[in-house]
């Protein structure tokens, strides 16, 4: 082979390289991608799992169509998946991935508190939306205008939980066990006790017991909880911590109701708690029992196509999606340079007032967190989660 010359070579990089980027640009200027961090492996999979089904389906809505018509324009949407393996640190590395990386307009997740935090400030810190399903610690957009949720806060759940449970119970006395180190668990226990000694006075928690999230026994915290005997037992852990928790309970003899959180409310709990679970009470964001309208046609079409009835955070990432999606449209239209584009989402999504979500209407009112009810639902014989009340923000 004979040796090219120095400005040819030059010349058919220059070439090649100007075909591979008209090539991107063409690619590039007809998809919008959004970026989504998720737990999809490590203590609770089935998480993540569900965030991505309800993304999937709403993707092949919108391509089925055409794409998202943005300024009369239609765009193929794509997402990108990320997996944060349930840690914090990952979850900061997924975000400074999708963000650097893959070039995504914005950010769907994390959804627990514990990843949801630190990929929170790694979004923010480099101007690119993000919105959480199902992260309901304070914290996650404190501060942080780039940041908005789908769901409600703990703040409001903590008393949720305190009264419904003081009514429900005719409580006097709590006792309350909790994972010391995630934010969320940590976060709305300490809420709760609060909530709880203002309506019932001072050392009406009875117990107040911590473990690690890698706990596998907790007989020790559960031991010192039965002795103190509360009138029921507050339990703000992930599923998974709850199936192991709620049996060793019940097999050291406490025969006491639970009152649980919206962390209990993955599609995997009955699977892993069984009867234990049956007849216990947890806030959530929607009852999938009983649902109607628009709620409903997402719980059919999601269980006929992934053959299980959806959950919250599935519900939450569908109306998560959804913010975001609205914002790019009524942008009016798509910038070429990625910065411009995720300012212009950005503002968008502080500018949305009033949002109808399938897990209930929300209102915004100048912050990234939504005013919105929950939901308490009791698990029936039949290990459903069937709607009790409906409690909305004064």
């Amino acid at each position: 082979m004979k040796k090219m010359s120095v400005k040819v070579l030059v010349a058919v990089l220059a070439l090649a390289l100007g075909a591979l980027a008209l090539m991107g640009c063409g690619k590039d200027s007809d998809v919008i991608k959004i970026g989504f961090n998720l737990e999809l492996t490590g203590d609770i999979p089935k998480v993540g799992e569900a965030s991505k089904f309800a993304a999937e389906m709403l993707k092949e809505d919108i391509n089925s169509k055409g794409g998202l018509e943005v300024g009369g324009k239609k765009y193929k949407v794509e997402f990108v998946y990320q997996d944060n393996e349930a840690k914090a640190d990952s979850a900061v590395n997924a975000a400074l991935k999708l963000i650097t990386q893959d070039n995504v307009v914005a950010v769907i997740g994390p959804n627990s508190s514990k990843q949801a935090i630190p990929a929170g400030g790694a979004c923010n810190d480099n101007q690119t939306p993000m919105v959480t399903p199902w992260s309901t610690n304070p914290d996650t957009t404190k501060d942080r205008p780039w940041v908005f949720r789908a769901c409600f806060l703990d703040p409001f759940q903590g008393p949720v939980a305190a009264n419904f449970a003081s009514k429900q119970f005719g409580a006097k006395t709590a006792g309350v066990l909790f994972d010391v180190a995630n934010d969320y668990s940590k976060g709305l226990a300490e809420i709760f006790k609060t909530e709880w000694e203002k309506k019932s006075g001072a050392g009406t928690v009875v117990a107040f017991e911590s473990h690690g999230t890698k706990d596998q026994d907790f007989s020790a915290q559960l031991t010192k909880i039965v002795a103190a005997k509360p009138d029921f037992i507050f339990l703000p852990d992930n599923y998974n911590q709850v199936a192991l928790i709620v049996k060793q309970a019940h097999d050291l003899g406490y025969k006491g109701p639970f009152m649980g959180s919206d962390a209990w409310g993955s599609a995997e709990l009955m699977t892993l708690c069984g009867q234990d679970c049956i007849g216990q009470f947890f806030s959530t964001h929607y009852a999938a029992a009983g649902a109607q309208g628009a709620t409903k046609d997402f719980i059919d079409r999601y269980n006929t196509k992934y053959k299980y009835v959806p959950d919250d955070v599935a519900a939450l990432t569908w109306d998560a999606t959804r913010l975001v999606l609205q914002a790019i449209q009524e942008a009016g239209k798509v910038e070429k340079d990625i910065k411009a584009e995720r300012k212009l989402v950005r503002d968008a999504l502080a500018n949305i007032k009033e949002f109808d979500g399938i897990t209930g209407k929300m209102k915004f009112a100048g912050t990234g967190d939504p005013n919105k009810c929950a939901v308490v639902v009791q698990i029936s014989p039949e290990g459903k989660f069937e709607f009790k009340e409906t409690v909305c923000p004064q």
